[in-house]
C-alpha cells in the first residue's frame, strides 16, 4: 500500500483529515500545557478519561460526551483540592490516575471481547472515525482557538506571574480552571483517533519542539499546531505504507519531530561554541 491510498480512499482521507485537526488541535494547545507545567495532570487526565469511554461505550452513546464527563470531574477535583490546599495537587493528580485507569480496565474487562476493544481506547482507531468526529474535531478546534485568543493575556499572565494576575483582579483559580477544561475538552476529541495513552505525547512533544524554534507564546503556539498537523501527516502516511497501528506512529513522528528540532538547533550553538572559544587569534593563524 502506497501514500498515495491515503488520498484514493474515502475512509483513509477522513482519517488523514482527523489526524490534521487533532494535530493541530493538541499542538495548540499544549503550549498552555508545557507553560504551565502540566504534563503529569495531562497525563492523569488522559487516564481518568477512561472510565468514561468505557461507560459510554457500554451505553451506546457517543464517547466524546463519556470521555469528556470523566475528565471534567478530575478537573473540578483537582480545582478543589488545589483551593482547599487539604492534599498536594500533585499526589491527588497520581492517585486519580491510578485510580481512574484501574477502574476503566476493570469495567471494560467485565465485557466480552475486552482485549480488542480495550486496545483500540488505549491507542485509537482513527480509521474507524466517521464524518461526525471530523466535524466535532474541527468544531472544537475552532470553540477552544476562540477561547484561547479571547484570553490569551490573562492565560499568559496566569502562567507567569500568578501574583501579578491576582493583583491586576484576575482570578488565578478561574484561569487555571479554564486552561484545565480546554485540555479536559482536547483529551476528550482526541481519545478517538489517537487513544487515552498516546493523546499525552500529541499534547506535549509539539510545543516542546515549537519551544526551541520560537520564544513568544503565539508564534509557538502557531509553530506547534503545524508539528502536530504536520506529525498527523507523516504519522497516516507511515501507517498506510508499512501498515502499523495510526495512533502509534502518529505520535512517534511528533518524538521525531522534536528530537530533529533539538539537533536541528543545537548544532549550529555548538559551532558557535566553538568558535568563540578558540578565539580570533586561533582563527588567524589556520
Amino acid at each position: 500500500m502506497t501514500a498515495v491510498v491515503l488520498l484514493e480512499s474515502d475512509l483513509l482521507r477522513r482519517a488523514l483529515l482527523e489526524a490534521v485537526l487533532v494535530g493541530a488541535l493538541c499542538g495548540l494547545v499544549g503550549v498552555h500545557v508545557v507553560l504551565r507545567r502540566l504534563p503529569f495532570f495531562t497525563l492523569a487526565l488522559s487516564h481518568a478519561a477512561l472510565p468514561g469511554v468505557v461507560l459510554a461505550s457500554l451505553a451506546g452513546v457517543s464517547l466524546f460526551l463519556g470521555s469528556l464527563a470523566s475528565s471534567l470531574v478530575l478537573v473540578a477535583a483537582v480545582a478543589t483540592l488545589g483551593s482547599a490546599r487539604r492534599l498536594d495537587t500533585s499526589t491527588a493528580t497520581g492517585v486519580a490516575l491510578a485510580g481512574a485507569f484501574a477502574l476503566g480496565v476493570l469495567l471494560q474487562s467485565a465485557q466480552p471481547g475486552s482485549s480488542r476493544d480495550l486496545t483500540a481506547f488505549l491507542v485509537g482507531s482513527i480509521v474507524t472515525v466517521e464524518r461526525a468526529d471530523v466535524l466535532l474535531t474541527a468544531v472544537v478546534g475552532v470553540a477552544v482557538a476562540a477561547v484561547l485568543a479571547a484570553l490569551h493575556k490573562e492565560l499568559v499572565l496566569g502562567a507567569f506571574d500568578r501574583d501579578h494576575a491576582a493583583a491586576l483582579g484576575y482570578r488565578p483559580l478561574v484561569l487555571d480552571i479554564v486552561v484545565l477544561a480546554m485540555v479536559a475538552l482536547t483529551v476528550a476529541t482526541s481519545i478517538r483517533a489517537v487513544g487515552t495513552i498516546l493523546v499525552v505525547a500529541l499534547l506535549v512533544t509539539p510545543p516542546l519542539a515549537a519551544r526551541l524554534w520560537v520564544d513568544r507564546v503565539v508564534p509557538m503556539m502557531a509553530v506547534g499546531a503545524g508539528v502536530g498537523a504536520l506529525s498527523g501527516v507523516i504519522g497516516m502516511t507511515a501507517s498506510a505504507e508499512w501498515r502499523v497501528a495510526a495512533g502509534g506512529a502518529i505520535a512517534l513522528a511528533a518524538t521525531a519531530a522534536l528530537v530533529a528540532s533539538a539537533v536541528a538547533v543545537a548544532i549550529p550553538r555548538q559551532a558557535g561554541r566553538r568558535q568563540t572559544s578558540a578565539g580570533p587569534g586561533a582563527v588567524l593563524s589556520q
